[in-house]
């Protein structure tokens, strides 16, 4: 049987113990309707209202500012969507964000711009760290919103999120952060740091799809994404997922709590592992070397391409990601890559392995062992890998076309 290391964790990870143990009794016999008028509908309702205390815990924030959605894309979608034509808003049309925001902001902000708003794209630099001087400059009395992520999925760099929430607040904007990355990986507490919204989901820590949240802080008027019977405050209608909140409140719980305990180890791998690929020739390390996610390593080898890479691994039991995607014969690099100043010609070759708490040293030994045959195979195949370097006459050419 082929081994399976699987080192994608900022797309998705596996369901813990735990949290299936806190699942399991709501799928089978807890299934009551929380709206309902009955003890089975009654004991779904505080299994709910206990979620919601965990979860709000878990960020700093009170059980009455979650509002549960289902997933972190829908959380983005009702924290822009839906603060923009509320009352807090006060008739302000711009909204600030990133370069290098997941769809679920950039897609948002751009249909936003449809319906007469007005976006500014912040700048990043090298390492994929907002420029703070570009938002005091394009900040002013129109700005109702700033959305920055908190840490990158691609490159794992941490934003300063108290520094951006201190800025937007001076100029009378509120600040909306998609932590989706950075809940239960690096520490959040939204009243410290001011966090006016934040989006989180329950995949990305061991919890199920399908389940996420938005925090919204007391007095912050948003309408509602989804009409109907008028669950979660209304602003987020349809009848409750029960189990998938138990689950939510689980994963939270536990990454939260255990962060001193999983995540020096994870990073601890994350550099072992950093350290060994950074040995390949030709190969850069992506995102802010200090300040980023604890179990995020990225990388871009020169004369190869992503998918390539990915397919290659793959083979060889490895499970990563690239930032590259093939599209009509054309190997277009991700917009993180582009933002942080790549050249097109080698952006595309990049690399995104996510340590979690389920790998191990055993497993860091195997993609140091494995990951350079790779690139070495790739790279003879390549066209524009000649004499042992890469030719970049012959990588601007190739991706010219």
């Amino acid at each position: 049987m082929k081994r399976l290391v699987y080192t994608d964790n900022a797309a998705t990870t596996p369901i813990s113990k735990n949290v299936y143990n806190a699942m399991q009794p709501w799928l089978t016999g807890g299934f009551g309707n929380p709206s309902s008028l009955y003890g089975l509908a009654w004991d779904a309702k505080r299994a709910m209202d206990g979620a919601r205390a965990t979860v709000a815990k878990g960020i700093g924030c009170d059980p009455d500012e979650i509002i549960f959605t289902g997933g972190g894309s829908q959380a983005d979608n009702l924290a822009i969507k839906g603060f923009m034509p509320g009352r807090t808003a006060k008739g302000r049309k711009h909204i600030i964000t990133s370069k290098i925001e997941h769809h679920a902001v950039l897609y948002t902000c751009q249909y936003m711009e449809t319906l007469g708003y007005r976006v500014t794209y912040l700048d990043v630099d090298a390492q994929g760290r907002v420029d703070l001087g570009q938002l005091r400059r394009e900040i002013s009395e129109d700005t109702a919103l700033v959305t920055i992520m908190a840490a990158n999925n691609e490159i794992g760099t941490i934003q300063p999120l108290a520094e951006i929430a201190q800025i937007a607040h001076e100029a009378g904007a509120l600040f909306h952060t998609d932590a989706v990355q950075g809940v239960g990986h690096m520490p959040i507490d939204v009243h410290a740091m001011d966090i006016d919204m934040l989006s989180l989901t329950a995949h990305k820590i061991r919890g199920p799809k399908g389940i996420g949240a938005l925090y919204v802080k007391k007095g912050i008027d948003i309408v509602p994404l989804v009409h109907g019977g008028g669950q979660e405050r209304g602003k987020m209608c349809g009848t409750e997922n029960i189990a998938g909140i138990v689950g939510l409140a689980e994963a939270v719980r536990d990454a939260t709590a255990r962060m001193d305990e999983i995540l020096p180890r994870v990073q601890a791998m994350r550099d072992r592992l950093v350290e060994g690929i950074m040995k390949i020739p030709y190969t850069h390390y992506t995102g802010d070397p200090v300040n980023r996610l604890p179990g995020t390593a990225s990388f871009i080898f020169e004369a190869i391409e992503g998918e390539g890479l990915i397919m290659r691994l793959n083979n060889e039991g490895i499970c990563g990601s690239t930032g590259s995607a093939c599209s009509t014969g054309s190997l277009d690099p991700s917009h993180v890559l582009m933002a942080i100043g790549l050249p097109h010609e080698i952006a595309h070759g990049s690399l995104r392995l996510t340590l979690g708490e389920q790998n191990t040293e055993e497993e860091v030994d195997y993609i140091l062992e494995k990951l350079p045959q790779v690139v070495e195979t790739l790279r003879s195949m390549s066209p524009v890998w000649e004499n042992g370097k890469p030719n970049m006459t012959a990588a601007t050419e190739l991706h010219a076309h």
